[in-house]
């Protein structure tokens, strides 16, 4: 089948992303209990873009292929699988394998595509609906009437996060970095809108709550806010760090914490067992399919670009450009 690879580029220790190219690997095979899905498209991450360049290395039995979601069909289905059956509409959340024809998945771990999604639209759902899902919800318990702030509402994970927060009833405050990408925050629903170029997000979050400040964080940044994300937290208030844009070390003080009851949690969804990813992703459907089903979630595209053009995938996805998902269709 053919698949993206990263080709070695003499003086590149990192490789950048015209290293990716589309190659060739084995088909895979199903394990008793998965199904082997014919992909149609494939969801882009900054995952993928640490792995291209050694930085997030692939969880034990892991695919050494890029890509953590999909959409397709099923092509083949493993002798202990029940429920599922070849030619279904599916959409998948993965360990890696993605940017690929064929890949091999759990049963645990696939959806089914949404009623009025097609079948490319819902490779951008599985890893961001699976991600804000077990964070904002299933850990920090967002609740009707709390506030949650969501750092990149730009990003896959923000364009979900914002509609989901809406949808339970909170209220969302969002950072990006320019007036266009906190327009579309706006249009789909985020009620306080704060560019981090020019504010300090822990002042207006304050300001905009009567002093009380946020309930949940939901941060991708790390190091860098980590200071200001307690500052921005209200009294029991949670935040939930899911990324290390801003670096992977930083100093707190713990009187502060203390002080406002707050809890910092830090998770990550590919290196979870399946039976974790398996809940989770029954939750999602469980609760968040009918929001879709009923217009409350939609999922946002930025660009589609072909399996064979990974490359610009990445690039346009480094540069900050995307509003919502990239994805490659095959």
């Amino acid at each position: 089948m053919r698949a993206v690879t990263i080709k070695d580029i003499p003086g590149q220790e990192r490789p950048a992303a015209d290293a990716l190219v589309l190659g060739t690997a084995p088909d895979p095979v199903p394990a008793p209990d998965e199904v082997v899905v014919e992909v149609a498209a494939a969801g882009v991450n900054r995952a993928d873009l640490l792995q291209r360049q050694g930085l997030y290395p692939v969880p034990r039995g892991g695919s050494p292929i890029m890509g953590l979601e999909v959409s397709g069909t099923i092509a083949s289905v493993g002798p202990e699988v029940s429920g599922w059956s070849v030619g279904e509409r599916v959409c998948a959340l993965l360990t890696g394998g993605g940017y690929a024809e064929r890949v091999a998945v759990p049963a645990g771990q696939l959806l089914p595509v949404p009623e009025g999604l097609d079948l490319v639209e819902a490779a951008a759902l599985p890893e961001t609906v699976c991600t804000v899902w077990s964070n904002v919800f299933m850990l920090a318990a967002l609740r009707p009437g709390e506030t949650l702030l969501v750092h990149g509402g730009a990003s896959g994970i923000g364009t979900t996060a914002i509609q989901l927060g809406k949808a339970v009833g909170a209220t969302v405050a969002v950072t990006a970095g320019s007036p266009e990408k906190l327009q579309r925050c706006g249009e789909l629903g985020a009620d306080i809108l704060i560019n981090y170029r020019t504010e300090d997000f822990p002042e207006r979050v304050r300001e905009e709550t009567g002093g009380a400040g946020a309930d949940v964080v939901l941060d991708i940044i790390g190091a860098k806010y980590l200071e200001r994300n307690i500052e921005a937290l209200n009294f029991g208030g949670r935040l939930v760090v899911i990324g290390m844009q801003g670096g992977r070390v930083a100093e707190l003080d713990l009187s502060k914490l203390l002080m406002k009851r707050a809890v910092v949690a830090a998770t990550s969804l590919r290196s979870r067992p399946p039976e974790e990813k398996a809940a989770i992703v029954a939750a999602v459907r469980e609760h968040v399919w009918p929001l879709i089903a009923d217009g409350r979630l939609k999922p946002v595209v930025s660009r589609t670009f072909p399996l064979a053009e990974a490359a610009g995938a990445h690039a346009l996805l480094e540069r900050g450009e995307a509003v919502g998902k990239v994805l490659l269709t095959v």
